[in-house]
């Protein structure tokens, strides 16, 4: 069984749509969190995954979203989850807030959690990656920092497969990667995507600067939050 590994979409739909063409066939998609915030195209990407029946974790933009704000949530993200709240449909907000905090999937192998096991808002960078993450799975799945990674141990994998719509690695290609669970392995994956379409249309609705630089460049210019930290900024 193939299984296509998304995380933080962000409501960027021309990076989903070249992420799903690249993609080669699966037999399901999970995404680890962050369908929406950051992006402007909000009810289109829930609609892609709602055609694609993307499994789904939320994520904290996606609560915001539904105005759940954690502690020290920076300005920007939270001008934009207001800004998304307000073209979000009552179903729209349904799905989002239908989506659980985390996932125990294909008879317990696979465990998915957008920042750390039990800890929602944590960022587990790719420095942070120990088996000490894994419990009964033998696939962590986690999303949060928009930084691509795995490591492989005894116990099991730790894969972020990276953002989808907005990476903070440097590198600004749509991030996925592909999980063969019968072999147990994962291979990562980039994918150009019309950026500069995205960028136009976060000027046109006039959304923070920020974001259109940080789509440029593979990285947000108000920079890396705090490490390790619960509830922390972004």
């Amino acid at each position: 069984m193939k299984i296509g590994l998304l995380s933080d979409v962000h409501a960027n739909r021309p990076a989903l749509e070249a992420v799903l063409e690249d993609m080669p066939d699966v037999d399901n998609y999970v995404h680890a969190g962050d369908v929406i915030g950051y992006g402007p195209y909000p009810r289109d990407v829930i609609e892609l995954f709602q055609e694609y029946d993307i499994t789904s974790i939320q994520g904290n933009h996606d609560r915001a979203a539904l105005g759940e704000f954690h502690d020290n949530f920076h300005e920007i993200p939270k001008t934009v989850a207001l800004w998304t709240s307000d073209r979000l449909g009552a179903d729209e907000k349904e799905y989002v807030d239908s989506l659980p905090l985390e996932l125990e999937l294909y008879d317990g192998r696979v465990h998915v959690a957008h920042g750390a096991p039990e800890k929602p808002n944590t960022y587990t960078y790719p420095e942070d990656f120990s088996a000490d993450l894994l419990g009964e799975e033998s696939i962590l799945v986690l999303g949060h920092t928009h930084m691509q990674a795995k490591s492989e141990f005894d116990e099991g994998i730790v894969v972020n497969p990276g953002s989808v719509g907005l990476p903070r690695d440097g590198d600004w290609r749509a991030a996925y990667a592909i999980l063969d669970l019968d072999a147990e392995t994962v291979d990562l994956h980039r994918v150009e995507y019309p950026k500069a379409e995205v960028q136009a249309r976060l000027d046109e609705y006039d959304l923070p600067e920020a974001l259109i630089e940080g789509l440029e460049y593979g990285e947000l210019v108000f920079g890396r939050a705090k490490r390790s930290v619960d509830d922390a900024v972004e």
